[in-house]
């Protein structure tokens, strides 16, 4: 397990630029952060530590304003907001970055069974090619600042609980309509179903869907457990979330306040991860107490060799991702 110290000793750089004496500023920063999860999703709480690790480290300097709840847009909007400099800030599903930006590296995350837990993915949050990643985002007029975990991705079914490979065949699944979900689930044999996150509910209500891939944060927060009972744990890949700043507002701060902004965003990270990892685990009991069942699925290593073409043909996409793919499997 990542702890804060081990964190700060990634950051040596910021380390050095923030151990200046602090110097009155003539006015707080406002900085407008949305994103579209729940206050009990760790989708808040990679924001809310990023706003707390913020003012430990600069007091005074910035008054971060979150508006969670898609308070500001969906994912896809937020992230659109950034990009024109209408939102300082945004954190938004990862799958989101290649869609509005057209540079694919941070589909890396996903790479099915590439991340085997949230340890490991905080190892690779933190290393060198993930930075690369996030420093590939400043053409597209992003700075990258943390990409975290928020809930590991499982199958829940309406009908009946999916609990071998086959049983996959057919079910009308909505996924993100992205290039990468819709190879991933193709190849394991569902029917790939694109919907808005918004309308999931109303659609498992009214059998328009039969299934959804799906995290334990997400069930819980968006009360999902209400429609669907039955939870195959898979855990096929992490569900990524990315901060990003609009680079426009990040130039214009001192190199102080950026070192600040840049080491507020890995603190984030494992106060994040942390969170995530704990209410996976106990929110699975909070979930059978509500009626669900959960079930593992029998025959995994099938899914597995479904799917592992996949990682190969992603990474001839990048090199970022050839090299985050690497990185992993050597960790």
């Amino acid at each position: 397990m990542l702890t804060r110290r081990a964190i700060m000793k990634t950051g040596l750089a910021a380390g050095a630029a923030l151990s200046m004496p602090w110097v009155a500023r003539a006015a707080t920063r406002t900085l407008r952060f949305a994103h579209a999860a729940n206050e009990i999703h760790p989708g808040h709480i990679i924001a809310t530590s990023f706003a707390e690790s913020l003012e430990k480290l600069v007091p005074g300097a910035f008054d971060v304003q979150i508006f969670p709840n898609r308070q500001l847009g969906d994912d896809k909007q937020n992230l659109e907001s950034v990009v024109a400099g209408a939102l300082d800030m945004c954190n938004a599903s990862g799958v989101q970055y290649p869609l509005v930006t057209g540079r694919p590296a941070l589909d890396a995350y996903q790479l099915p069974f590439l991340i085997r837990d949230y340890d490991h993915f905080a190892k690779l949050a933190l290393s060198d090619a993930a930075q690369k990643i996030h420093d590939d985002l400043e053409p597209a007029g992003l700075i990258g600042l943390a990409t975290a975990d928020i809930g590991r991705r499982h199958f829940l079914s309406v009908a009946s609980a999916v609990k071998k490979t086959d049983q996959f065949a057919g079910l009308k699944t909505r996924i993100v309509p992205v290039p990468l979900h819709k190879a991933i689930w193709e190849a394991i044999g569902v029917s790939p179903v694109g919907l808005p996150y918004g309308e999931v509910y109303g659609a498992l209500e009214t059998k328009v869907i039969d299934a959804l891939e799906i995290n334990v944060s997400s069930m819980l927060g968006e009360n999902l457990w209400e429609v669907g009972k039955h939870f195959t744990l898979t855990g096929h890949y992490p569900w990524h979330a990315t901060t990003a700043m609009s680079k426009i507002v990040f130039d214009s701060f001192e190199p102080d306040l950026q070192a600040a902004l840049r080491e507020a965003g890995k603190q984030s990270v494992i106060a994040t991860l942390d969170y995530a990892k704990q209410q996976d685990e106990t929110g699975r009991g909070e979930l059978q107490e509500k009626g669900v069942e959960i079930v593992e699925l029998e025959d995994l290593d099938k899914v597995k060799e479904k799917v592992a073409p996949i990682v190969g043909q992603w990474s001839q996409k990048s090199p970022l991702i050839a090299e985050f793919v690497a990185a992993a499997e050597a960790s």
